[in-house]
């Protein structure tokens, strides 16, 4: 029998309070978004492991189509842990990062909209530049430029 193997990552889940804020600046950022809906009721409960359950869901979608975020609002049951502003060193899921062409056209953009510079823009090698920024909600978004084409990317 033959080992199964692994496809491709599908989504990564963002929990917010406000859908419509986060799906704008993700916008913002460069994602399209796919679509919006409500999952509800006791069969979404047996995956999520929460029972009965109302959430409103966006899924968004990079501009290459290969990456998507599924961001989420429970109605209920209620959000019960909040890490939204952990530091960068906190145990668990961080951060997204996502590469841009130009990160000071990219910052100077999503200021206007709220987003906030954790440390400083910084250099790595020659092949990136480097920042996380805090956008809606304090959600920590990493950011990077690359510099050398001839480079995997992160």
């Amino acid at each position: 029998m033959a080992k199964s193997k692994l496809l491709r990552m599908d989504n990564v889940g963002i929990v917010v309070e406000s859908l419509n804020e986060t799906i704008a600046f993700f916008a913002e950022l460069g994602l399209k978004l796919e679509g919006r809906a409500t999952i509800e009721g006791e069969w979404a409960g047996r995956v999520t492991g929460l029972g009965n359950q109302h959430v409103e869901i966006a899924m968004m979608v990079t501009p290459d189509g290969h990456s998507r975020l599924e961001i989420s609002r429970f109605l209920t049951p209620p959000i019960i842990a909040d890490h939204r502003n952990a530091p960068v060193n906190a145990l668990g899921y961080l951060r997204v990062m996502f590469t841009v062409d130009d990160i000071d056209e990219t910052l100077a953009r999503l200021r206007k909209i709220g987003a906030q510079l954790v440390g400083e823009v910084v250099k790595y090698e020659e092949m990136y530049r480097l920042c996380y920024i805090r956008g809606p909600e304090g959600l920590l978004i990493g950011l990077a430029e690359q510099l050398s084409k001839n480079r995997n990317p992160l």
